[in-house]
């Protein structure tokens, strides 16, 4: 998934192409989920970063929120991080298509 993302650039393209995924409504991490999803959306990835760590805080069993921090920090250019970050999405997110098929 990483490897599909890099290069693409910056802006909404990326959010585009590769959207944020929702928590469970029950996730402790569906707000701050829900404001990085609203700052992914408009490309401000440093935002979204942000409030993506803190769903990954409040829920470290999200897959989604893993998901999502992976995204934000590959459209932040930190590839790395990034990696991490979808493995542990990919790990975590066994029953759900939208993450495994990234």
């Amino acid at each position: 998934a990483c490897v599909a993302m890099v290069g693409l650039g910056v802006g909404t393209a990326v959010a585009d192409t590769f959207p944020a995924l929702m928590t469970a409504a029950d996730s402790k991490a569906n707000a701050s989920n829900s404001e990085g999803i609203k700052h992914y959306n408009q490309g401000h990835w440093d935002k979204a970063v942000e409030h993506f760590t803190k769903a990954v805080e409040a829920d470290s069993a999200s897959a989604e929120a893993h998901y999502n921090l992976a995204l934000a920090l590959d459209a932040s250019d930190q590839h790395m991080e990034a990696a991490q970050e979808f493995k542990k999405a990919q790990d975590l997110g066994a029953d759900n298509p939208d993450i495994q098929n990234s």
